[in-house]
């Protein structure tokens, strides 16, 4: 595809996310919307965020007078409480509010990163509880957290000059790292239990995964000036992730929601979130070039499950942790802004390749 196809595929996604709704009737188990765009939820900030990248990579203030409303609508209403996945919001807010300078954006970064550092509950060995909606997760580590929070609190550290934000955005990868990987494989669980001191089902769950790899990319970004053993660990876990992806990915370029369970579906916004991590750490240099052809082809997996109107089909429903992983096979499929926004975050890296 070249660079036109690219950026009107992309617009088609984009306005499809943007008039988003529950058409499909499922019965929703989040308090709050994850389906419609017009609520304050981590499935709405991942959507903003791939529309801010969008908007960084082409420069179309539409796009960016889209997010300022948004925005603005959302704090005239009421923000919810803070946790691990309202959170998520705010790391496109950052970048909105060093472009504009506008003092309310600012001062609500500032309220939510002071929270993250002094009010959200820890785990043993300091990590950030997962608390969501409607649930406190005692003693929890997701795998979400880092996309979901920490980029957020990395932003702040830069955007207001506090080395404290910084650092604690490091200890939080360490620690996810640490009790998250399997160390047999390379890849995610999808979390940790202090009081049970186990990974629940045990699931690598794709999207989980996804966090990872889209993620830590994007944070290396954000710091720009890591420490370089730091940056060196971050990576190595990157990489040993990848490797193992290689090896599961289907013949069709998807990934099972499941990773290693082939009888489980094939899941669209996982492996565009794979894609997106895996070609922005090929053109940076942090994998090797001969990942490009995976990267690819998952994208061009991704490319087929979008439909004439814009809509990612195949893409998995907010999910839970699982007990069990049959729980994981049962999560029905339906359009979610996620689900948009991260084939938009692939296809700017797809957009850049059509570039060069």
């Amino acid at each position: 595809m070249d660079k036109a196809a690219v950026s009107a595929l992309i617009n088609k996604v984009a306005y499809r996310m943007k008039h988003l709704g529950n058409d499909t009737g499922l019965v929703e188990e989040c308090p709050i919307s994850i389906i419609a765009m017009d609520t304050w939820e981590w499935a709405q900030g991942v959507g903003l965020y791939g529309l801010y990248k969008y908007y960084r990579e082409t420069g179309e203030t539409d796009v960016r007078d889209f997010l300022v409303a948004w925005f603005e609508l959302n704090m005239s209403k009421g923000l919810p409480e803070k946790n691990v996945n309202t959170l998520c919001p705010m790391l496109t807010l950052s970048f909105l509010a060093e472009e504009t300078g506008r003092e309310d954006f600012l001062d609500l970064c500032r309220e939510w990163a002071k929270w993250i550092m002094e009010e959200m509950p820890r785990t043993e060995e300091n990590g950030l509880q997962h608390i969501v909606s409607g649930n406190v997760n005692q003693g929890q580590l997701w795998d979400d957290t880092l996309f979901m929070t920490v980029l957020f609190l990395a932003r702040a550290g830069k955007l207001f000059e506090r080395e404290d934000y910084l650092a604690e955005s490091v200890r939080q990868f360490l620690v996810h790292i640490k009790y998250l990987t399997d160390r047999k494989t390379g890849l995610w669980y999808h979390g940790w239990s202090f009081e049970g001191r186990h990974h629940f089902a045990e699931a690598l769950w794709a999207r989980g995964n996804c966090w990872y790899t889209a993620g830590v990319v994007d944070y290396l970004d954000i710091v720009d000036d890591l420490d370089p053993g730091v940056e060196r660990f971050l990576l190595d876990a990157l990489q040993a992730q990848v490797a193992a992806l290689e090896k599961l990915q289907h013949q069709d370029g998807m990934w099972h929601t499941l990773l290693d369970d082939p009888t489980s579906y094939v899941e669209t916004s996982a492996t565009a979130g794979f894609s997106y991590g895996i070609l922005k750490a090929v053109r940076l240099g942090y994998l090797d070039a001969r990942y490009l052809p995976l990267g690819r082809r998952a994208a061009e997996a991704v490319i087929s499950q979008i439909s004439e109107d814009g809509t990612v089909h195949n893409v998995s429903y907010g999910t839970g942790m699982g007990e069990t992983l049959e729980a994981y096979r049962r999560i029905e499929l339906c359009p979610m802004t996620y689900g948009q926004a991260l084939p938009i975050l692939m296809l700017t890296e797809v957009m850049r390749l059509a570039v060069e």
